[in-house]
């Protein structure tokens, strides 16, 4: 019984909260400026889960919200997690997927 209970643990994921801050640049493809442009809470697992449901939400017309009035997610464009006293964590998005960055990076 004991184990069967162990067994179900492993398979039900924690799922938190994520305050993501999608920041870009005044033009596509500039690698200064970055300015925030939306800020939402996402429910994940995990960052890697996290980043891709925004990328998904994003990238296609018919799920974007109402009052998000910037361009499609795009190569260069940074995602800030905010975990409060767990730190903050900037991903960037490189033509080889999504790259966790220091903040020196973003200017």
């Amino acid at each position: 019984m004991f184990n069967r209970l162990l067994d179900v643990k492993k398979v039900v994921k924690r799922v938190t909260a994520y305050d993501v801050t999608i920041m870009q640049t005044p033009n596509k493809g500039e690698d200064k400026g970055y300015r925030p442009v939306y800020r939402l809470s996402i429910l994940a697992s995990c960052h890697k889960e996290t980043v891709h449901k925004i990328f998904r939400k994003f990238n296609v017309a018919d799920t974007l919200p109402e009052d998000f009035d910037a361009r499609y997610i795009s190569t260069g464009d940074i995602l800030l997690i905010d975990e409060g006293t767990r730190g903050q964590f900037y991903y960037k998005l490189l033509p080889g997927g999504w790259k966790l960055i220091n903040r020196m990076h973003v200017r």
